[in-house]
């Protein structure tokens, strides 16, 4: 069995339907996920919006068996994204997830010269 890997998952997608008292939720907290604050990644995943309330991402941190590839840990996010919104009643269109397997992932470095 191959060790675990972990991915990085950023779940997107507009929202749908909201009611007013999500809206009114939604933009009670809106501070704390603007910009940078939203962009946490963990295993509970971090929102982030602006005030116009049209789309918003989810950045997730998923562990993984490799042999099962990126689409899984993609479907992971999304149904740990889908009982988020559905838990606070965000009504939302269609989840596209991007993944990166951050155990493969090359970084360069830049050299001394």
């Amino acid at each position: 069995m191959a060790e675990n890997h972990t991915y990085r998952v950023i779940v997107r997608a507009t929202f749908d339907g909201l009611t007013d008292g999500a809206r009114e939720r939604l933009l009670a907290e809106v501070a704390e996920h603007e910009g940078i604050a939203g962009m946490r990644f963990g295993p509970e995943g971090s929102l982030a919006y602006d005030r116009g309330l049209k789309a918003f991402s989810m950045r997730y941190v998923v562990e993984s068996d490799p042999d099962d590839g990126e689409e899984m840990a993609g479907a992971l996010a999304e149904e740990k994204a889908e009982a988020y919104l559905k838990e606070r009643g965000y009504g939302h269109g269609e989840l596209r997830s991007t993944v990166t397997d951050m155990d493969t992932m090359k970084i360069n470095r830049k050299s001394r010269r």
